[in-house]
């Protein structure tokens, strides 16, 4: 068979629409599905330029990206994040649906729709993309914030609607007696496959991975996560249900394992791929002049996300006892429609409940929706922060105050900057706090603290609490990329002042490192750190032993190869050793078992070139000619060094 030069070319313009469209888009600031769809528009057909020339081979490649983006939308489910907020998710989502499919029965009353159109439109805008809320939200440090979890809990109980609709679409008719039978055995169908899955689930699937994963091998672990999804998504099919079905019971089978985490971590980059190609392929299948002839569709899509889902998730939070201010915010979230829209009215187009000015249309709105809520979720918090604390900006406050110097900046006023603030006061040490949630702002108001309601990733509201002058600025955000937003702006803004923050890996220690921190606080570590020091106490050891351990260790963890640290006969050193071509030669941290056979930690990889890793993962090979950094006792390291100079 001789290849066709044709679909590689083709195949190369898709990836190269997806690199161009994502690096606007991040240049932008806008999310990155936004970008792939702009990419998908400059490609397509349908407008002038480079375009590929088969699209319908590139839809089949679309539909992996479904099944893989369904696959991990089941594998990262949780209902434990559900129960945080049970009641306005798992009631109220379901409530927001039917207002919304309520809602287009109506505007299609209106316009003339038929029936069977207006309701299968409700559906399609009635979900939100959390992938795009969960980028939005990240990306504002509001994540783990009251309205965040409630937006979250709500999409999470959206996708799995998206699960039941996409089984109802094509069932879907003229609500004859006779449809309505149909839709009942659909849906008895999809029962009669949920209850066998559920017993593999807890039974056959956590043996199963249990046995790969001893084989140890990482190729073939992705390789059998890979068959299990795409083989879900068959058999579905095959009983006459969806592939995107079949891929969400696939991810919910994995999910009940202990192996769910390192199915995904392994499948990301893939997917990640088959998504881009996937909205790349929506966006080339966009007709500009479709929609231009038909703008009032347009017109009504936008009109039903952006006010009319407003209202309606308003009303429904708010229903639920949870502040005006949190429904607001909750529902400026949720007005927009992404990647199941995409997906269902896909469904609908194939089932022929809608027309292909419809489908366009969608595609449209979904793409000026995106842009449109990334503009109003920067907006409107800030615009409402300032009327609900009764100022006219956010920073008049602590801008009518006297000019600071020698204060504490305290970023985030969560439960560690709370705790730090209770410290400052009690010293009387002066501080200004910087917090995203106005009901932490109005409480410190109240009495008296220096506040600001915004995000301390803006380099203007760093400046505005006097950043300039500060002795000291904590980040106490759990965020990493928020964290690393105002680490970095306020060392542009104070070269010389002390930073300390926390990460919770060692990876985002040495990001914020690099962006300009003094010091990193890692809570697991100083956990373990408390635990050792109580243990050894409890034992009745020498307390200036426990404690030269500890400052051992401390050091150990913070080393680099030039860190030097005198050795002890009785306590733990740093050593460097160099592996030749011995038994450690050409094997990953991770299979070379080394804290597991020698007991020593490793804490840095020099290569042979000069290169540093510090605290390399398990999956750094060690080769020839290269230098450990090693943690541990005297003995131990010895051992180590043996087996790493011992030829094979």
């Amino acid at each position: 068979m001789v290849p066709d030069a044709v679909f590689y070319r083709d195949l190369a313009y898709v990836f190269a629409a997806a690199v161009v469209g994502g690096v606007l888009a991040r240049l932008s600031r806008q999310p990155l599905i936004l970008g792939y769809v702009f990419g998908g528009i400059l490609i397509s057909p349908l407008t002038p330029g480079p375009s590929v020339t088969d699209l319908h081979s590139f839809e089949l490649f679309a539909e992996i990206g479904v099944i893989l983006l369904m696959f991990s939308i089941g594998i990262e489910f949780s209902l434990r994040d559900l129960q945080r907020v049970k009641w306005v998710a798992t009631v109220g989502g379901p409530l927001g649906i039917l207002l919304s499919i309520g809602l287009a029965l109506g505007a299609g009353a209106l316009l003339g729709w038929s029936t069977l159109q207006s309701v299968v439109i409700g559906m399609v805008v009635s979900v939100a993309s959390t992938m795009v809320l969960a980028r939005l939200l990240i990306d504002r440090g509001e994540l783990t914030s009251r309205h965040g979890r409630i937006m979250i809990g709500i999409t999470l109980v959206e996708d799995l609607a998206v699960v039941v609709l996409i089984v109802l679409i094509p069932r879907l008719g003229a609500f004859e007696p006779g449809r309505l039978l149909g839709i009942g055995r659909g849906l008895a169908l999809a029962a009669a496959i949920l209850v066998p899955f559920f017993y593999l689930a807890g039974r056959v699937m956590p043996a199963l991975l249990t046995r790969v994963a001893r084989l140890q091998s990482q190729e073939l672990f992705m390789l059998v996560a890979l068959a299990i999804a795409l083989g879900t998504a068959a058999l579905t099919q095959a009983v006459g249900l969806s592939l995107a079905l079949g891929a969400f019971l696939a991810g919910l089978l994995i999910s009940q394992s202990d192996y769910a985490h390192e199915a995904l971590v392994r499948l990301l980059p893939l997917r990640d791929a088959f998504v881009a190609l996937f909205f790349v392929t929506m966006g080339a299948l966009i007709n500009p002049a479709a929609v231009i002839e038909n703008p009032e569709i347009l017109a009504v899509l936008v009109g039903l996300i952006l006010v009319g889902k407003f209202v309606i998730w308003a009303a429904v939070v708010w229903l639920f006892r949870h502040p005006l201010w949190t429904a607001t915010l909750v529902a400026v979230g949720l007005t927009q429609i992404g990647e199941f829209s995409f997906i269902l009215v896909q469904v609908a187009r194939s089932a022929g409940h809608v027309r292909d000015d419809v489908y366009q249309a969608t595609l449209a709105a979904s793409l000026l929706t995106i842009l449109a809520n990334a503009a109003l979720m920067r907006v409107v918090p800030r615009w409402l922060g300032g009327i609900r604390l009764k100022q006219p900006r956010v920073t008049e406050d602590v801008a009518h105050r006297p000019p600071f110097r020698d204060h504490v900046v305290i970023c985030g006023f969560g439960r560690v900057g709370s705790a730090v603030g209770e410290a400052l006061e009690t010293f009387r040490v002066p501080y200004v706090a910087i917090e995203t949630d106005p009901e932490i702002v109005k409480g410190l108001r109240t009495r008296g603290v220096a506040c600001v309601f915004g995000s301390s990733a803006d380099r203007a509201i760093l400046d505005v609490v006097g950043t300039r002058q500060a002795a000291l600025v904590i980040v106490a955000l759990p965020d990493i990329q928020s964290a690393y937003a105002t680490v970095r702006n306020a060392r542009a803004l104070n070269g010389a002042v002390r930073i300390l923050a926390r990460s919770h890996h060692a990876e985002g220690r040495d990001r914020l490192m690099v962006a300009g921190a003094t010091e990193v606080i890692q809570p697991e570590f100083e956990a373990a750190s408390t635990l050792i020091r109580h243990a050894l106490r409890g034992l009745d050891l020498p307390r200036d032993r426990v404690l030269a351990y500890l400052d051992l260790l401390r050091k150990a963890m913070k080393a680099t190869p030039r860190t030097e640290i005198p050795s002890g006969k009785t306590l733990p050193e740093l050593r460097e050793v160099s592996v030749d071509a011995g038994a450690l030669a050409d094997q990953s941290l991770r299979d070379a078992r080394i804290r597991e056979r020698f007991g020593v930690t490793v804490v840095a990889l020099t290569r042979a070139d000069g290169d540093t890793l510090l605290h390399p993962s398990p999956d750094a090979v060690v080769r020839p000619g290269d230098r450990v950094l090693v943690f541990g006792l005297g003995e131990q390291i010895a051992a180590f060094e043996k087996e790493a100079r011992t030829e094979t």
